[in-house]
């Protein structure tokens, strides 16, 4: 009995730090700017499938929560953070949509599975991403107003590195899914 007890304890241990230990990649993901037409981008989406197809939803979900906690609370691991703000303040300007999509798209890539078709893995990549902008523009069209061009603002100057990091994604999964075998 006290054998089974420890190995629970030690299986919660370690996936609390696998949780933190994705959260301070997260985080480091969302301050590199790579340089990109027509905007630099981050690698936080790219993170995002990585964690959901290395760790699975469960962790997942436990991975990206502990990231969102850790800037509600004021740490700065967002994008732009410490230098536009922090806190619930930061979380609940015009990103948050976005950063809520972050844990329906590590669930969806964490729930699918994958196979050898390079074009199925690509399309189930995409649609997990598709949602951080689907509610990333629906969360900024309620926020500035619909009356303003939230395509053009919110998805269009990101499409193409989505596209590039989806790609990387999708030829990596072999090397992410051995991350799986690990837990």
């Amino acid at each position: 009995m006290e054998l089974v007890k420890n190995l629970k304890q030690s299986k919660i241990l370690k996936y609390v730090f696998l949780a933190l230990i994705g959260s301070i990649v997260l985080a480091i993901s969302s301050k590199i700017k790579i340089p990109f037409y027509p905007v630099p981008m981050t690698m936080q989406t790219f993170v995002i499938l990585v964690i959901g197809i290395g760790f699975g939803w469960k962790l997942g979900l436990a991975t990206v929560s502990l990231y969102l906690f850790e800037g509600i609370i004021g740490l700065p691991v967002f994008s732009g953070t410490p230098e536009k703000g922090i806190g619930l303040i930061y979380f609940t300007g015009p990103t948050m949509g976005y950063l809520l999509g972050f844990l329906v798209a590590v669930y969806i890539s964490g729930k699918f599975t994958y196979d050898s078709s390079v074009i199925k893995n690509f399309l189930k990549l995409l649609l997990a991403t598709s949602f951080i902008y689907f509610l990333g523009m629906t969360w900024l069209g309620n926020l500035i107003g619909w009356d303003k061009p939230i395509y053009q603002l919110g998805a269009h100057p990101f499409l193409l590195a989505e596209l590039f990091k989806i790609l990387i994604a999708t030829f990596a999964i072999n090397q992410i899914k051995k991350i799986n075998k690990l837990i």
